[in-house]
């Protein structure tokens, strides 16, 4: 069914690069209304019209929604809470921005796996202190022309990520719950109730896995002790998939070679936090999506959804919100 008119609010705070968008929405998409409120009362007043919204909705100003019926989250998987029990059992659809920054999240996970296989985080160090300490030993390095790389999440980011590496001669493969046919540059790709047995046979595991319900503590302490010896951990999906204290635990061992992170189970991780003057991490501040064109790509989401709930089409990006994923 049609919606030959609609109203959007755009939920503060509200970035900067989104001040365009309101007027961009009103030239491309026939009788929709965009509110842009700012005060707690004109925002609970505005959803109380709202057919649409964008941004995040607690479960108060969800309550106040009572016509919502579609729901833009701003990210493509949004922190830890968005998706409350109140908006998992509420009947309205939410659509995420999976796929706005594919390119950029891979060579992102690229640059931190060759960072460790060829101890970039050490030479930093030791530049850094004025040290001339060259490493010719066998182990120095891992060879990815000989390499066994498991990619965790084999969607849109898992893919480009494995199909990038794959270049270098390494063997990819994949675990995801949808994805069974392998994408270009993966030998194959395993069910999620295989992880337990191939994890220990990869010399780097790459999670690029969203936070979900499934996914929360993934990598715990029996799987990190569970990977192979001297094997690498990189991880640019959702920070909660990794227990921190567990991860420390096994690079204090030394049984792993080491992690690098773009997500972390806190953020900001807090300055006093052993992980971060750690030799065997390497950390980047959860900008794998920096890139240019971002978005340019969100508001495309944003404006095609838009057209969509106006003509009754289905909408893209549409989320299962009991996997909040």
């Amino acid at each position: 069914m049609s919606t030959a008119g609609f109203t959007l609010v755009m939920i503060p705070p509200r970035p900067d690069e989104t001040r365009t968008w309101p007027g961009i929405l009103a030239d491309a998409v026939p009788g929709i209304e965009v509110l842009c409120p700012e005060g707690a009362e004109d925002l609970a007043a505005a959803l109380a019209h709202a057919d649409a919204a964008y941004g995040s909705l607690t479960p108060e100003l969800l309550a106040a929604a009572t016509r919502l019926r579609w729901l833009q989250a701003p990210q493509a998987g949004p922190p830890p809470g968005f998706y409350h029990p109140a908006l998992v059992r509420h009947p309205v659809e939410v659509t995420n921005m999976r796929d706005t920054y594919t390119d950029h999240v891979a060579a992102h996970a690229v640059a931190l796996v060759l960072a460790l296989a060829r101890q970039l985080p050490r030479y930093v160090r030791d530049q850094a202190a004025a040290t001339w300490a060259p490493d010719w030993s066998d182990d120095a390095i891992v060879p990815l022309g000989e390499a066994r790389v498991l990619v965790v999440g084999a969607g849109a980011v898992g893919a480009e990520t494995g199909r990038l590496l794959a270049a270098f001669g390494t063997r990819v493969e994949g675990v995801d719950p949808r994805v069974t046919a392998p994408p270009p540059g993966f030998d194959r790709v395993h069910p999620p109730e295989h992880l337990d047995r191939v994890l220990p046979q990869a010399d780097v595991v790459i999670l690029t896995v969203p936070h979900t319900p499934r996914t929360e503590g993934l990598m715990d302490a029996a799987r990190l002790a569970s990977m192979k010896r001297g094997s690498c951990l990189v991880n640019v999906g959702r920070g909660p998939t990794v227990r921190l204290d567990d991860l420390i635990a096994v690079l204090d061992t030394g049984w792993i070679r080491g992690a690098a992170l773009d997500v972390l189970e806190r953020e900001p991780l807090p300055p006093d936090h052993p992980l971060w003057r750690h030799p065997r991490a390497l950390i980047t501040p959860h900008v794998a999506g920096a890139g240019p064109h971002a978005a340019e790509r969100r508001l495309q989401v944003l404006v095609d959804n838009a057209r969509r709930f106006a003509a009754g089409q289905p909408l893209i990006n549409a989320v299962d919100k009991t996997q909040w994923f």
